[in-house]
């Protein structure tokens, strides 16, 4: 089989999240590095893109540049990834959109609700895929834990507990930092800092495992660091759809906590607990039974689960091949062969109906709000 051609915007040299796309990209055999435009400064990102192999004629010097030279070409690229700041993935995912490029935006998919619906309605009028990066889904045994809940392995879910929280932006005299200051800046980062940078992955994680969507919500932000005007904390309650009671608190400055992302679902049945530090596993306890430890690449899992472990039980795989996976998604959708719940540019709009709707409800005292979108409702 073929591979696919796959191109890349942002994500340059001293990226964080560049490296793990390429990984995740390249691992499985399905796409080749076929063009980039990489970095801001446009002769930088055109020498490095040849530096990971791309030809000349394809490593760009801006995404502008970039869209008119891949659209008329017969070998384009089938897959392009926008991993730039924040305020530019709508102009550019909407643009490729257009122009009849399937996208891998990273999150969150735009900065306003407007943007995501019209996003939404783009990839629908285009026929082309727009997916959202929401990697920590595509772990194999978070795959395992959505199986067990739409079998009704737990009975319906009745709560949801989960937190995205970290320590690593606590440091007051960090506040210059350029790679911590933008996520507290409204010209940056939009109405939300930690919230719309790290509690989005928890809420879509909720929605995803649970098979149900967030309806309302109520919030309490905090700047616990005087000089950020975004929050650094956040406890949000949400309520599912279905009936689900939902928490969930974010934070970057949880001072001891390291990447801090967790995930606990209780059912009528029964109840399950995932942590991102430990991904391989996931702690089951049945109603009046002892907890059990699942592990990923063991016998008996789904198929879900199983198709996306490389290596054998007890050797972990790590994030950038849970990236990986949704690549392999993105493939198989690509080439006519869907397998597996990637995340859409639905999920996106959802995302930032829920950052405005927990905006406007932490600065009205946590009231109750319907976070539903109105292109969705």
């Amino acid at each position: 089989m073929a591979k696919l051609n796959w191109g890349m915007i942002g994500g340059g040299e001293g990226s964080q999240i560049g490296p793990a796309h390429r990984m995740g990209a390249l691992a499985d055999g399905n796409f080749t590095l076929a063009a980039g435009a990489l970095d801001h400064d446009a002769e930088k990102g055109r020498a490095y893109a040849q530096q990971l192999g791309v030809a000349a004629d394809r490593a760009y010097g801006n995404w502008q540049e970039m869209l008119e030279g891949e659209k008329t070409r017969d070998d384009k690229i089938d897959l392009v990834t926008v991993a730039t700041p924040n305020s530019t993935h709508f102009e550019i995912t909407k643009a490729f959109l257009e122009n009849g490029f399937n996208v891998l935006c990273e999150k969150p998919m735009t900065m306003t609700v407007e943007e995501g619906e019209e996003i939404v309605k783009v990839s629908k009028a285009s026929g082309k895929i727009c997916a959202v990066n929401y990697c920590y889904s595509a772990y194999p045994m978070v795959r395992e834990m959505r199986n067990m809940v739409a079998n009704g392995d737990i009975g319906k879910v009745r709560v949801i507990v989960t937190n995205f929280s970290h320590g690593h932006h606590g440091d007051a005299g960090d506040a210059d930092n350029p790679r911590v200051r933008w996520r507290y800046d409204p010209a940056m980062a939009g109405v939300s800092g930690q919230f719309a940078d790290c509690g989005i992955h928890a809420m879509h994680m909720a929605s995803f495992i649970a098979g149900d969507e967030v309806k309302e919500v109520s919030a309490d932000f905090a700047s616990t660091i005087a000089s950020r005007e975004l929050e650094d904390d956040a406890m949000v309650n949400f309520r599912m759809e279905g009936g689900t009671v939902g928490r969930l608190w974010t934070s970057s400055v949880a001072l001891g906590r390291q990447h801090g992302f967790d995930i606990q679902i209780f059912g009528e049945t029964g109840g399950m607990k995932w942590l991102s530090e430990q991904p391989n596993q996931v702690m089951y306890t049945p109603l009046g039974g002892r907890t059990q430890i699942m592990e990923k690449g063991e016998g008996g899992l789904s198929d879900e689960a199983s198709r996306l472990s490389r290596v054998a039980i007890a050797h972990p795989e790590g994030f950038p091949m849970a990236v990986a996976n949704i690549y392999v998604d993105l493939a198989a959708a690509i080439q006519g062969k869907p397998h597996g719940a990637y995340p859409t540019a639905t999920d996106g709009l959802r995302s930032m109906a829920a950052v405005h709707t927990c905006v406007a409800s932490a600065k009205a005292g946590g009231v109750w709000m319907n976070a539903v979108p109105d292109l969705l409702a």
